[in-house]
């Protein structure tokens, strides 16, 4: 696995249990309202998730994971990415994109990791920041 994939995968992760604590806080006010259990297991972490995701990527192009692992999602052309392709990014990455990696793994980070088959598809690239 190569070094930029690697910060990627741990930037994920980051982002994931920030996602999560929220998530743990958000359903503390949610199960009085909402007795729905797919709602509290499935809607709310994915909504909170994506959203923070997204939130972050339009303000600075950073998560706070990428942030700390020094990475930052660009256009292709080098400028901010816009909402369509954080979007597609985002939802490509947690639906199509398993199935793309359990097919051709070897392909799947492309030529030095900045860009997965998530990014391929919404024109973006993930660069390593001083």
């Amino acid at each position: 696995m190569k070094e930029l994939t690697k910060k990627r995968i741990k930037a994920y992760v980051i982002d994931s249990a920030i996602s999560t604590a929220l998530s743990f806080g958000v359903e503390y006010f949610l199960r009085k309202k909402v007795k729905n259990e797919f709602v509290h297991n499935v809607v709310t972490p994915t909504a909170l998730l994506w959203g923070l995701e997204y939130a972050q990527l339009k303000r600075s192009g950073q998560t706070i994971g990428y942030k700390m692992m020094g990475l930052k999602l660009e256009n292709e052309n080098g400028s901010k990415p816009t909402c369509e392709q954080i979007v597609k990014r985002i939802a490509y990455r947690d639906s199509i994109g398993t199935f793309v990696y359990l097919k051709d793994r070897e392909a799947f980070e492309g030529e030095d990791g900045s860009r997965l088959a998530q990014d391929r598809f919404a024109g973006t690239v993930v660069k390593e920041i001083q």
